[in-house]
C-alpha cells in the first residue's frame, strides 16, 4: 500500500507534465500560426483575408468573430429565395421520359452540335447515328459541367476553410450546399438520359486542378467565381436556349438561379481588389486569367478530347480532326459564335473586362474573336440573368406553397 500509492502519484504527475508540455507547444504554434495568418497574396480588403490551410488555429481567434464585413450579407440574406431540391419532384422530375434515341436534346445545328455543320461526317451518318452523335456530344459537355460543378462545390468548401471574414466565411458555405445540389442535379440528369457521365477532358481537370488545389485566394477567385463560374452561366444560357428536354430546361434554370449570386461573389472581389492592384500585381492577374482563357478557348473544342464520343458512331477522333480544320476556320466559328450574347467565352471576356483585369497589354488576344469596343458598351448584367430571375420567381411560388402545406 505505501509502496503503490506514490507511484500512483507519480504516473498522475507524469501525465500532467506531458499536458503541460502539449499546451506550451500549442502556445508556440498559435503564436506562430497567427502570426503568418491574415493577408493572402493580392489581397486588398479584409473582407478576403485569409489563413494558410494548414494552419487551423487562426481560425479560432477570439477577435476574428465580431470581425464581420457586411458586403456579402445581401447575397446571404437571399439564399432562401433560389431554394431547391433535386431529390423533390416538387422542384423536378428526373423520371419524366425522353426519347433519346429518336429525339436531339439539343439543337443540331445549334452550338453544341459543331460536328454535325461538317458535309463529310455528315455524310458518313445515318439519320439515327446523327441524332446518337449530336446526344452524346451534348452528353460530353454536361459531364464537364458536372465536372466542373464538383470543382466549384470542392473549391467553395477550401474557400470556408481559410476565409478569416465571418461574412465571406459563412457565404462560402452557402455557395458550397449551393454547389452539391447542381452536382446532385446534373448527376440524376444524366443517369437518367444516359446513365453515366464521360470522363473529365484533360483541360478542364488540368484547369480546374490547379485552380481548386491553389493556396491563392486569388487564383480560386478569379478561376472559379469569375471564369469558370462566367463559362458556365453562358453554356447554361445557350443550352436553355437549344434545348427540347423540359426537365434539362428547369435544372438549367434552377442551376442558374443560383449560379447568378456566386458571379456576384466574384465582382465584389473585383470591385474591391484590382482597383488597388499594383502595377506589377495587375500583370501576374492579368497573364494569369490570359493563359486560362487561351486554354480554355482551344482545348474545350479540340476533336481530341472527344474521342469517346467519336466513337460510339464508328468514327476516328483523328479523322474527325482532319475534317474539322478541313471545313472550318476555328478562328472564324468562335468570332461567328460569339456574336450570340450567351456565348460562354464572350461571357468570359466580358466579364474580365468588366472586372479591368483585361488592359491594352492583352486586349489583342481577346480582340481576335471579339468586338472589344461593343463588349465595353454593353451593361454589366450577367449572361442569362432573365432566365435566372425567372428560376428565382418560380422558386419562391415553390417555396411558398410548401410552407403553407
Amino acid at each position: 500500500m505505501y509502496i503503490i500509492i506514490p507511484m500512483v502519484e507519480l504516473s498522475q504527475k507524469i501525465q500532467i507534465a506531458k499536458i503541460v508540455a502539449k499546451d506550451q507547444i500549442y502556445k508556440v504554434q498559435e503564436k506562430w500560426q497567427t502570426s503568418k495568418s491574415g493577408k493572402n497574396s493580392l489581397t486588398k480588403d479584409p473582407a478576403y483575408n485569409a489563413a494558410n490551410p494548414n494552419h487551423f488555429i487562426p481560425m479560432m481567434d477570439e477577435d476574428r468573430y465580431s470581425d464581420r464585413s457586411d458586403a456579402f450579407d445581401k447575397i446571404i440574406s437571399a439564399t432562401h429565395k433560389h431554394f431547391w431540391d433535386p431529390n423533390d419532384k416538387k422542384y423536378i422530375d428526373f423520371d419524366i421520359p425522353f426519347d433519346i434515341e429518336n429525339e436531339n436534346i439539343v439543337d443540331p445545328e445549334g452550338p453544341f452540335g459543331i460536328e454535325l455543320q461538317i458535309p463529310s461526317i455528315r455524310e458518313k451518318l445515318s439519320k439515327h447515328q446523327l441524332i446518337k452523335l449530336n446526344n452524346e456530344s451534348f452528353r460530353f459537355v454536361l459531364s464537364q459541367i458536372l465536372h466542373g460543378e464538383q470543382a466549384a462545390l470542392s473549391l467553395s468548401a477550401s474557400l470556408c476553410h481559410v476565409l478569416r471574414d465571418p461574412g465571406a466565411q459563412e457565404y462560402a458555405a452557402n455557395q458550397t450546399r449551393e454547389e452539391a445540389r447542381h452536382v446532385a442535379g446534373f448527376t440524376k440528369y444524366i443517369q437518367a438520359r444516359w446513365g453515366s457521365p464521360y470522363k473529365v477532358g484533360p483541360t478542364l481537370g488540368r484547369v480546374a486542378n490547379e485552380i481548386v488545389s491553389s493556396d491563392l485566394v486569388y487564383k480560386k477567385i478569379i478561376g472559379m467565381q469569375m471564369m469558370i463560374e462566367g463559362l458556365a452561366m453562358g453554356a447554361f444560357a445557350m443550352a436553355y436556349e437549344n434545348t427540347n428536354d423540359p426537365v434539362l430546361k428547369t435544372l438549367l434554370k434552377y442551376t442558374m438561379s443560383d449560379e447568378a449570386f456566386h458571379h456576384k461573389f466574384g465582382k465584389i472581389w473585383a470591385d474591391r481588389t484590382v482597383p488597388k492592384l499594383t502595377k506589377k500585381e495587375h500583370i501576374k492577374v492579368e497573364d494569369w486569367a490570359e493563359k486560362i482563357f487561351v486554354e480554355l478557348l482551344f482545348n474545350l473544342v479540340n476533336p481530341f478530347e472527344k474521342k469517346h464520343v467519336y466513337s460510339c458512331v464508328g468514327l476516328d477522333h483523328k479523322w474527325v480532326d482532319q475534317e474539322f480544320h478541313k471545313y472550318i476556320d476555328q478562328g472564324e466559328v468562335i468570332k461567328d459564335e460569339m456574336k450570340n450574347q450567351n456565348n460562354i467565352f464572350r461571357v468570359l471576356v466580358k466579364t474580365l473586362l468588366k472586372a479591368h483585369i483585361i488592359t491594352d497589354r492583352t486586349r489583342a488576344t481577346y480582340a481576335e474573336f471579339v468586338n472589344m469596343d461593343e463588349l465595353n458598351n454593353e451593361s454589366d448584367t450577367v449572361a442569362g440573368q432573365e432566365i435566372a430571375d425567372q428560376g428565382v420567381s418560380a422558386l419562391s411560388e415553390i417555396n411558398k406553397l410548401k410552407k403553407t402545406a
